[in-house]
């Protein structure tokens, strides 16, 4: 969809003609890589070929009518940068081109993104409707925060079609998956529970975090929302905290009105960062998953291993529909979950550390999307606040290791897992 709007130039303030419009015509059907480099971005009058930061808190407005035009909406332009601001503005329609959305609300983070989606789209006697293979974090937030503000959730395997079905009830509203999932990689069929939503009246919200509109566009799948914890591959470096959502004009409109409200904005420098970042997506994507599939296809066949959970592997139960939905050949995303197997001298949870702890290049972190390899043990660390039962639905047990394959040599990749899994 075109990023492009039309705005009553009467009704623009002389200080910001970048109201208009979008400055790359995506009417004219630009590739992707195109649009990651150029779209979104307006330049002042000094010229600057590069996107500058605008570190303002406020704007000047020609006269007092003329603020209080900005501030009752008669007016389009910056008010306060809790609100908008150029440099958070230009990653937002960067990303809404990229994902196929009319417009994205940009927040502080990948959970203020999600928190975010909640209080637009949830109230008090509603039901939300999950997977089970969520990111700790997201399971915390609705079963401890959004219950407790009177909204029923519950969850199923994001696997079985038929189990979605059987728990939408007459109050469910929200429909919320990741695909791939977190820790696991999970897919979900998105083209199913389009329909399942539009039968019933249901909001469908993706997070494509791990894939990225490199890889999908959940929009074009039938979603109505799509998340993004920023912080991971649209920065792809580890440096900032950020998250976003993508939808329609309307649903984005009450997102916006969340942040606006409950300061969950982002910082133009983030969202500077991000924007140089969406430049390289496309590319540092191809790489990544060239890299996970040779990781993935080591792991499968090493003896000390006994599962790989990755859709890139043709035996893997959601192969087809992971090949089906994602747009890039060979492109599964470059996160992956491993079980290695106890022995004698190891129980599960032994053995798992004793992997993670014999790397000397892999940096042993909870992040991920990063250029720089990075590993986990999730039952301690992403997923440590669920109660045992959570886990075992999440299916994170002791044995389960996160790996989020980076840009390194994939020979030193390798070499590096092969230190803990050839001595266990």
């Amino acid at each position: 969809m075109s990023q492009s709007q039309t705005y009553d130039e009467s009704n623009v303030n002389p200080l910001d003609p970048n109201w208009r419009k979008d400055a790359l015509d995506l009417g004219l059907d630009y590739g992707m890589q195109t649009i990651a480099v150029r779209a979104g971005q307006h330049r002042t009058d000094e010229g600057e070929h590069s996107e500058p930061i605008f570190t303002t808190s406020s704007y000047v407005y020609q006269s007092a009518a003329d603020a209080a035009a900005h501030f009752d909406g008669t007016k389009t332009g910056n008010v306060y940068s809790r609100h908008t601001n150029p440099s958070v503005r230009t990653f937002e329609r960067r990303l809404a081109a990229l994902e196929n959305g009319e417009r994205a609300v940009a927040t502080a983070s990948g959970m203020g993104a999600i928190l975010t989606m909640c209080l637009a789209y949830l109230k008090a006697g509603d039901h939300l409707l999950a997977a089970n293979q969520l990111f700790g974090s997201s399971i915390g937030l609705f079963n401890n925060y959004m219950v407790k503000y009177g909204v029923e959730v519950s969850y199923v395997d994001c696997f079985d079609n038929d189990a979605w079905a059987k728990a939408v009830q007459p109050n469910t509203k929200v429909i919320y998956c990741e695909s791939p999932s977190n820790p696991l990689a999970q897919i979900c069929d998105l083209g199913y529970l389009s329909e399942l939503c539009k039968a019933n009246n249901i909001l469908l919200v993706v997070d494509n975090c791990f894939a990225t509109p490199a890889l999908q566009c959940p929009l074009d799948l039938g979603a109505d929302v799509v998340i993004h914890s920023a912080t991971k591959y649209l920065d792809g470096q580890g440096r900032v905290l950020g998250g976003a959502l993508v939808g329609s004009d309307k649903l984005m409109q009450e997102a916006f009105t969340v942040v606006r409200s409950g300061g969950i904005s982002m910082s133009p420098f983030n969202a500077w960062v991000f924007t140089k970042g969406l430049e390289t997506l496309k590319l540092r994507m191809q790489a990544h998953c060239h890299n996970a599939n040779q990781v993935a296809a080591f792991l499968v066949d090493h003896p000390n291993v006994s599962k790989v959970h990755f859709s890139g592997l043709s035996d893997h139960p959601a192969h087809e529909l992971a090949t089906r939905q994602h747009h890039m050949k060979d492109g599964y995303g470059a996160i992956m979950g491993f079980e290695v197997k106890a022995s004698d001298d190891h129980d599960a949870k032994a053995a798992a550390w004793h992997v993670i702890d014999s790397t000397q290049m892999v940096s042993i972190t909870n992040n991920l999307g990063d250029a720089k390899t990075t590993i986990t043990h999730p039952a301690t660390t992403t997923h440590f606040r669920l109660t045992a039962q959570e886990r075992a639905e999440a299916g994170v047990n002791d044995g389960l290791i996160r790996l989020s394959v980076g840009l390194e040599d994939v020979e030193d990749i390798i070499k590096d897992l092969a230190r803990g899994l050839d001595s266990l």
